[in-house]
């Protein structure tokens, strides 16, 4: 799982430059996979400040119901946060556990 995160990590920082239309695509698949799973893996019926983080980010990031917020500064401070977010995580965790 402390891979994935790292992987979500350099792909959201990976993503402030510009690229085609279709790494943004891969980019929404990646991290939504990632941030369900991760959300599945730590939900243990108790809601903490990760379980709420990693819906917001599936929610925002989910590539069936793609939300356009249309200005690309504000995607960019999403995927800066979204990529913080999952560094910490990712160091958080103590052992690999894939």
């Amino acid at each position: 799982m402390k891979i994935l995160y790292f992987i979500c990590a350099g792909l959201s920082f990976f993503a402030l430059i510009d690229l085609p239309y279709g790494y943004y695509t891969f980019l929404r698949i990646a991290i939504t996979f990632t941030a369900v799973y991760g959300l599945i893996k730590e939900y243990s019926g108790n809601i903490d400040f990760w379980i709420i983080a990693l819906g917001i980010i599936a929610i925002l990031f989910n590539p069936i119901i793609p939300i356009h917020l249309g200005d690309k500064s504000i995607w960019r401070l999403i995927n800066i946060v979204c990529g913080g977010l999952f560094l910490i995580k990712g160091l958080k965790i103590k052992q690999e556990s894939i």
